[in-house]
């Protein structure tokens, strides 16, 4: 008959897949830790299993001497000849000990601990092995409990962590759910969960595409770049090698029923599907999308890009709460501003450039100045500090700051228009005196139109 032994080595190496000698090696290192706890420290032991028997076998190895001066490590001659005739001094000599069954409830349980923790290690080694070359891969499993947030996973023959913060916001699942994640990280741990998976990061996107679209996986089309906000919307740049493929349209699919299925897996996250293109301002104008630009003025050195558009395509091209912009900005790795084609018109008219030459002031500030008629640093400096600190927001004190300022703008604008030629210096001042004049026409304009609304109403 199979011993009890050979039968649970059998079973668990069938079960958890882990190799036969890998748990006889465990099994033996464990009964030699118990005989030496029930021995001595000190004492060569050795244990074999024997298969055919389908038991533990000890044995203990000790030098043949005269005379005895450590009994756990040595044997003296006599007694050595009774066990081996051919036995010398000096020879080390092995002998079988008792069963390994007889080693005491103390020692077992120290074996039962060892075998314990070389069975995790084994298991662990297994099952990195197995998961090693699929690192990247999406995953299938069941959800199989919850720990502080985080979501035990089943995979059949062994379980996967998929961590809070990995996880879709605003979805919940229940025990036996059937999930789906992105193998993240694959850890040679026995200690923390050794399979990472993740349903938020831009791979998962970028996987579940691939799975849908045959050009992807054939590297007709290859996607450039994924800008993700999980749950709510993400934006994925496509590009295409073949002149008669078109990235977007092969991506969306007929009726739109390819990037609907990758919806419908990330429970309802909007996806915009750009065209990329090595051109910084085209590939913007694509990121913005569904907004249209009318300008964009790049700035390779600092990797800005300022985009205007259209005064009633604003708030398209930011996206709700800035999500627009923001998700067009990870896309393409620049920093995007966005402006009003009337704000931009504004920016660049000199009075208003003297305003944002001002130490200290903000485009925001100048704006609500420019907008009161205040629009040149030299109506600045001569404003009132209740006046400016009424318009801006700021305290009385930060307005005084800001009218010095203005002053050391005006002034330091004079001395570079001093060294001009007489009739130079007169066309400049013309032209400032017609700015500010007609600045504060406008302004009174406005005023006398809102008196008129007033007085109709």
């Amino acid at each position: 008959m199979i011993s009890e032994l050979k039968r649970i080595i059998d079973q668990i190496s069938r079960d958890k897949g882990i190799e036969r000698t890998q748990l006889i090696e465990a099994i033996e290192e464990a009964v030699i830790s118990a005989a030496k706890k029930k021995y001595g420290h000190h004492r060569e032991i050795e244990a074999r299993y024997n298969d055919e028997l389908g038991e533990i076998e000890l044995f203990q190895f000790r030098t043949v001497v005269d005379e005895i001066s450590d009994e756990q490590t040595e044997i003296v001659f006599a007694e050595a000849k009774d066990l081996d005739s051919d036995a010398e001094i000096g020879d080390e000599l092995g002998s079988k000990m008792e069963s390994a069954v007889g080693l005491g409830r103390i020692a077992a349980q120290s074996a039962k601990q060892v075998i314990i923790q070389k069975m995790k290690e084994a298991e662990s080694e297994v099952v990195y092995d197995m998961f090693k070359e699929r690192k990247g891969d999406i995953i299938n499993g069941i959800v199989q409990r919850f720990e502080r947030g985080n979501i035990i996973v089943n995979l059949g023959r062994t379980d996967a962590i998929l961590p809070s913060r990995e996880q879709m916001p605003r979805k919940s699942y229940r025990q036996g759910d059937r999930i789906r994640a992105y193998l993240l990280d694959v850890r040679q741990s026995v200690k923390e969960p050794q399979l990472i998976l993740s349903r938020t990061c831009n791979e998962f996107l970028t996987k579940l595409f691939t799975m849908e679209v045959p050009e992807i996986s054939e590297n007709i089309v290859k996607i450039m770049g994924v800008a993700r906000e999980p749950g709510s919307r993400a934006k994925i740049a496509v590009s295409s090698s073949a002149s008669d493929v078109d990235p977007v349209g092969a991506c969306v699919g007929m009726k739109g029923s390819r990037v609907q299925n990758v919806v419908q897996e990330l429970q309802g996250e909007k996806i915009d599907i750009v065209s990329w293109s090595p051109d910084a301002a085209r590939y913007v104008s694509n990121a913005l999308s569904p907004a249209q630009v009318s300008m964009v003025v790049v700035d390779e050195e600092r990797n800005t890009l300022l985009v205007v558009v259209p005064d009633d395509q604003l708030s398209l091209a930011i996206g709700r709460q800035g999500q627009n912009v923001r998700l067009a900005s990870a896309l393409l790795g620049w920093r995007i501003d966005v402006k009003s084609e009337t704000r931009y018109a504004r920016s660049i008219e000199e009075g208003f450039q003297s305003l944002l030459d001002i130490d200290g002031m903000s485009e925001k500030q100048a704006e609500k100045l420019y907008d009161r008629g205040i629009a040149a640093a030299g109506e600045l400096a001569t404003s009132s500090p209740v006046e400016v600190a009424t318009i801006t927001g700021v305290s009385e004190e930060d307005a005084v700051v800001l009218i010095a300022a203005a002053k050391q703008v005006v002034k330091s604008r004079d001395l570079e228009t001093a060294d001009l030629p007489l009739t130079e210096r007169e066309g400049v001042a013309l032209g400032n005196a017609r700015q500010v004049s007609g600045s504060k026409e406008s302004a009174t304009d406005s005023a006398a139109a809102r008196d008129d609304r007033d007085e109709v109403s």
